[in-house]
């Protein structure tokens, strides 16, 4: 029988994804079958899971760490944010459509018969499944309904850990405070509290511990130290690019133009890693850096929305400066299809249907479609005769004069599209510069660097950190049985 535990935070960037990925490789070091479970998640990173769908990027590190392939039984529900007020729906790794906010909240309860049956299925291949909540436990005002936190707890009777995180101070308040706005039905599936990210000495937190102890009536476990290679694992949410640094400060300067929709960002996890690449993200108001060796345009949720934005930031007047500079610039998924002539949206996939007027850097032309390409890939860059592994992840079909000097080819078929004066590349290729060959001999660099081995150093080690300050059989011991 299979035993499930739950993380929840006071808040949102506790620290729950990293403690959920940690105790995923410290158990299965220990010979358990685990399985990571988010009943309901929010990002714009996400990734191709082995059965043919998407997930949310955390899930799929969480399952690397658990040394298992991502599934979408992981991240039954995930909503990727389009613009300020609405999102697309996927299930079961699929794209259902695009809801506003307040229609999704209203029929988002429907959905729980297909979380529930999603993490039965984990739990029939599993000795234990960790479940990891969403945003904060506290938001009474989102109850109703709820799929994501308490809503799941209760629907599943999966007993929950309470993850407050002490770096950004007032822990103490967040937990108790927690404890005291909750239904009381909820608070008695908490079986202790956590306090994450903790800095100096722990003696100094004795008394606090103790404090939150008495006022809620179950353990408080921790302080957990801070881990700082935790930076070093990739990230679902992009307040990451505001945290992470930017590179090494190496001499080639790689610029990365902020977009408000901006996706499947870990894309730059790698470069970010080199010492020889320093990679500026330019936020709205700045100006793309004259210095800048290349440009690289990220993928995104909106295209056509960010289109706008990006000449409304003054972008374009940069990007096409750059381009008569004689220097570089590729442009991933969304960015690939934003540098060609135009963007069309007959359907309405991501809004008002139209035409978007693009870049016009490649001879390529876009028509938006309903099919979503979900598909893992491995491919030969024609330039440069690397092997390398990406995968797709995008709607729309690009095509047009540059397609004829592709940017990869993989079983036969090209993808991707490169100028006549080899200045501009476009590619619907996601996670290409994992692969440490393609990514030196692309940028003309010699590094030691292997950024696949530098993640599975970091997991490692964070299990190692978190089996040295956590009891994982008290763990155990909380767990309950799956139903």
């Amino acid at each position: 029988m299979a035993k499930a535990l739950m993380f929840m935070g006071t808040g949102s960037d506790v620290g729950k994804t990293t403690i959920v990925a940690g105790l995923c490789r410290a158990f299965a070091d220990r010979g358990l079958r685990v399985a990571p479970f988010k009943p309901q998640n929010m990002s714009n990173n996400a990734a191709v899971t082995a059965d043919g769908g998407e997930i949310g990027r955390a899930q799929a590190l969480q399952a690397r760490a658990a040394r298992r392939e991502p599934l979408t039984a992981m991240n039954p529900v995930l909503l990727k944010p389009e613009h300020e007020s609405g999102a697309q729906l996927v299930v079961r790794g699929r794209r259902v459509g695009s809801y506003a906010a307040r229609d999704y909240w209203k029929m988002r309860g429907e959905l729980m018969p297909q979380v529930l049956a999603a993490y039965r299925e984990l739990a029939a291949d599993a000795d234990l499944v960790l479940v990891e909540g969403a945003g904060s436990a506290s938001e009474v005002n989102l109850r109703g309904n709820d799929i994501a936190n308490f809503g799941f707890a209760q629907a599943a009777q999966v007993p929950v850990i309470l993850v407050g995180d002490i770096d950004r101070g007032g822990v103490i308040a967040a937990i108790v405070g927690t404890f005291a706005v909750i239904a009381p039905s909820d608070v008695a599936l908490i079986r202790a509290s956590l306090v994450n990210k903790f800095r100096g000495d722990p003696a100094l937190f004795t008394d606090g511990a103790a404090f939150i102890t008495e006022r809620t009536g179950v353990p408080c476990l921790g302080p957990l130290p801070f881990f700082p290679n935790a930076a070093k694992l990739p990230a679902e949410d992009s307040l990451a690019l505001d945290a992470k640094p930017s590179g090494a400060g190496g001499s080639y300067v790689i610029a990365v133009p902020r977009l408000p929709r901006i996706a499947n960002f870990d894309d730059l996890d790698p470069l970010r890693a080199e010492p020889g690449l320093s990679v500026v993200v330019v936020e709205p108001g700045q100006a793309i850096p004259q210095a800048a060796d290349m440009i690289i345009l990220p993928g995104s949720k909106a295209t056509r929305g960010d289109l706008e934005a990006l000449r409304r930031f003054g972008w374009d007047i940069d990007i096409l400066a750059h381009h008569r500079a004689g220097k570089r610039i590729l442009g991933i998924c969304g960015g690939y299809q934003m540098l060609g002539r135009t963007i069309a949206d007959p359907d309405g996939i991501e809004g008002t249907p139209g035409t978007s007027a693009g870049l016009g850097l490649l001879v390529v032309d876009t028509v938006l479609g309903p099919t979503k390409e979900l598909r893992v890939e491995h491919a030969t860059h024609l330039a440069t005769g690397e092997a390398l592994s990406g995968y797709h992840m995008h709607m729309g079909v690009t095509s047009g004069a540059d397609s004829a000097r592709p940017f990869s080819r993989m079983a036969g078929n090209d993808d991707g599209a490169t100028s006549g004066d080899g200045l501009i590349v476009g590619t619907y290729l996601h996670g290409i510069f994992a692969s440490n060959a393609f990514r030196h001999a692309f940028l003309n660099m010699q590094s030691p660097v292997d950024y696949d081995g530098a993640v599975e150093t970091a997991i490692d080690g964070l299990a190692a950190h978190l089996a040295s300050h956590l009891d994982l059989d008290a763990l155990v011991d909380l767990a309950g049985e799956v139903a």
